[in-house]
């Protein structure tokens, strides 16, 4: 009979975990039916909160498993392996600029500026404005793709000339990943963290990564900081060697 007892309790659910978890089911069926995209879906959760004023309890930072220099290389050789130039030219865009996956798809044509380097994002993260830069070398590139889709509204379009949705981003990249041989989970936001990290490493301030990558805050770019120490490890090592303590 105690046993009995025991069992109901550990399987007991406040009424309060109940309604909880029917409004989280309901919040959901929604986000389904309306066929969000996960940055949409996230949005979203992040805009409920503040309304609702719920704090999200703390969790330890990870900080983002980058790929090898060498594993980067194999990634784009087996792109260009394929020969479909509008992923090639797409995926390196996404790298060079740092920019997300949500942002990258609703770029239009009349958002890239050629002469300037540089590309108008309307609306990111956030509903906030802002500008990205890509490399002098890459101007061409985006020239020669822009005069072969003369007809394109949005800079990459698929075959039913629409955008490419972010779910179709990711499963473009874990195919290259699996013809690249690559076992480290790749997924399209890792290029991000991969570019952000290596401006740190060059030397680039925060107000400039901050201004490349369109965070709000400083304290978001401590990350990128902390992966960065790597990149100064020999010369660091060599360096206290000389301090004679």
């Amino acid at each position: 009979m105690k046993a009995k007892r025991i069992t109901k309790r550990a399987n007991f659910v406040s009424p309060n975990e109940k309604a909880k978890s029917a409004v989280v089911a309901q919040f959901v069926r929604i986000a389904r039916k309306a066929r969000l995209g996960y940055e949409d879906f996230l949005y979203i959760s992040q805009q409920a909160r503040k309304k609702l004023g719920l704090r999200r309890g703390r969790k330890e930072r990870r900080l983002p498993q980058l790929l090898a220099d060498a594993d980067l290389k194999r990634f784009f050789r087996a792109i260009q392996g394929c020969g479909d130039v509008q992923h090639e030219i797409l995926l390196k865009l996404l790298f060079y600029t740092a920019v997300r996956v949500s942002e990258l798809v609703h770029i239009e044509v009349g958002d890239v500026d050629l002469e300037a380097c540089k590309i108008f994002i309307n609306r990111g993260k956030g509903a906030k404005d802002r500008y990205i830069l890509f490399p002098a070398s890459f101007r061409l590139v985006l020239k020669s793709h822009l005069q072969a889709t003369p007809r394109n509204r949005y800079l990459f379009e698929t075959r039913l000339f629409g955008p490419f949705t972010t779910r179709r981003i990711q499963q473009i990249v874990q195919g290259y990943r699996e013809m690249a041989g690559i076992a480290q989970p790749l997924h399209p936001h890792l290029f991000r963290h991969q570019m952000l990290t290596f401006l740190t490493s060059k030397g680039l301030s925060d107000a400039q990564i901050q201004l490349i990558s369109g965070h709000e805050s400083k304290k978001s770019l401590e990350v990128y900081q902390h992966l960065s120490l790597q990149s100064v490890d020999k010369a660091y090592q060599d360096a206290v060697q000389t301090v004679g303590i």
